[in-house]
């Protein structure tokens, strides 16, 4: 497997980005990280797997960058991404799609497919995401890693070049929680650069699994279950049932209007977010006779479909006559999704569930379909909408080979009970040691 029949990285660094520590440690001495590329990293060019923005050299760096850095880490290459993060397949970026290490004629999930994919090859050892709907948690499904979504506000988004300002995270992704765990303990924590960020220092936990109350939301589970998917994870909630968790079924009776909800709310912040990508103030442009000449051509060359998809919808629901009826509705469906999870973590500790609906699917099967690419989320957006942690981990594979992964959530902040459920998880499974076939090991 190679960096370029997999498509992984936009680009790669001639020499790792790296500096000396300014205290004199590093905790994360000479890993290899890669980098989504709608992160900014001082001096190397950032795309957003856009045409809009080639050519365009970030001028400063993400402050999950300078935190990365200082601490030792090794910038290797940024990564290749669905146009803008709006995607579930990594099929949407300009510069071409990524192909699945463990079967290149499927996906690796989007948008951070370049990420997860790069991980899984062990191209780098560890990568940076960014999750709005589940474009973490989903192609690490799909490529058989472990990726983070942490709680909304626990890292800083400056930096991030933003798609949905009130749903957008930065987290990591590596082959083991161990690992996403040391990446996510130094990016954590208050940036005043970004009024979002809350006070919060992260601090690991051993969780006991004896006495634990796991909770398996029915709207999750009885939804089509692909027969492969639903053993693999209800072996996953076997192994903490016989380490002592008490398992029971919990509602979300909301939840099934989630991914209506966050095809609204997207769209609505991602054409006020993308206004800014005018023909003037980036170095993409098309000459024109006129201002609105020059964004027309500007804008209609440099965005894709689906980006143009997605800015039409969102300016429609956020017009007159259309705001209350459809934007300010789903942002009530949002609150009532919130006090679902309220409710549901005041009797357990943590949920559990798939991660996607379906194995890694075919390249090209649902391009001409946007709601069916869409319908990639369904399992995912949730968690978004209601601003809480998420991690998913290997938990097996198809009889095809095909990597699988389970989701665990939890109370917000609390990234430290999901990381410690992984990790003793994978001390007594190798679902995550497991690479494609022809990965240099």
């Amino acid at each position: 497997m190679t960096k370029t029949n997999l498509n992984a990285f936009l680009q790669t660094c001639d020499q790792p980005i790296s500096r000396e520590s300014t205290e004199g440690k590093k905790t994360l001495d000479s890993l290899t990280l890669a980098v989504k590329d709608n992160i900014m990293v001082k001096d190397l060019p950032v795309t957003a797997g856009s045409k809009i923005l080639d050519g365009h050299i970030a001028s400063y760096s993400a402050t999950v960058i300078e935190r990365l850095l200082d601490a030792g880490a090794q910038i290797i290459g940024k990564t290749n991404l669905d146009e803008f993060a709006m995607g579930s397949s990594t099929e949407n970026s300009a510069f071409g799609p990524t192909l699945n290490p463990w079967d290149q004629t499927r996906v690796p999930g989007g948008s951070s497919g370049g990420s997860a994919a790069a991980v899984a090859d062990r191209l780098a050892q560890a990568s940076l995401g960014s999750d709005t709907g589940g474009s973490i948690r989903q192609p690490a499904a799909f490529c058989g890693v472990t990726g983070l979504k942490p709680t909304y506000g626990s890292v800083s988004r400056y930096g991030l070049i933003a798609l949905a300002s009130s749903l957008d995270v930065i987290g990591p992704l590596a082959p083991s929680a161990e690992t996403v765990e040391e990446v996510f303990a130094i990016i954590s924590g208050q940036d005043p650069l970004d009024q979002t960020t809350v006070d919060y220092t992260y601090k690991p936990l051993e969780q006991s699994i004896d006495g634990l109350k796991i909770g398996l939301p029915r709207e999750l589970w009885e939804l089509y279950i692909d027969p492969e998917i639903k053993r693999s994870v209800e072996q996953h909630v076997h192994f903490y049932l016989e380490h002592g968790a008490v398992i029971s079924d919990v509602s979300l009776p909301y939840l099934p209007y989630a991914l209506a909800a966050y095809y609204i709310i997207l769209p609505a912040e991602a054409s006020a977010n993308l206004a800014r990508y005018d023909g003037i103030r980036y170095p993409h442009s098309q000459p024109g006779q006129t201002i609105a000449e020059i964004y027309k051509k500007t804008r209609g060359q440099g965005f894709g479909a689906e980006v143009k998809r997605r800015i039409l919808l969102g300016s429609y629901v956020l017009s007159v006559g259309h705001y209350d009826e459809y934007y300010q509705k789903a942002q009530e469906v949002r609150n009532l999704i919130k006090r679902d999870y309220d409710n549901v973590f005041k009797s357990v500790d943590v949920l559990i569930s798939r991660t996607t609906p379906t194995l890694p699917f075919a390249l090209g099967s649902r391009t001409q379909d946007p709601l069916k690419m869409y319908q990639a989320d369904l399992l995912t957006v949730g968690v978004n909408l209601a601003g809480l942690p998420a991690i998913s981990l290997p938990s097996g594979f198809s009889q095809s080979g095909l990597p699988i992964g389970s989701q665990l959530i939890g109370r917000p902040f609390c990234e430290n009970v999901l990381l410690s459920l992984a990790k003793q998880y994978q001390g007594e499974t190798d679902h995550h040691q497991q690479q494609p076939k022809g990965t240099d090991g």
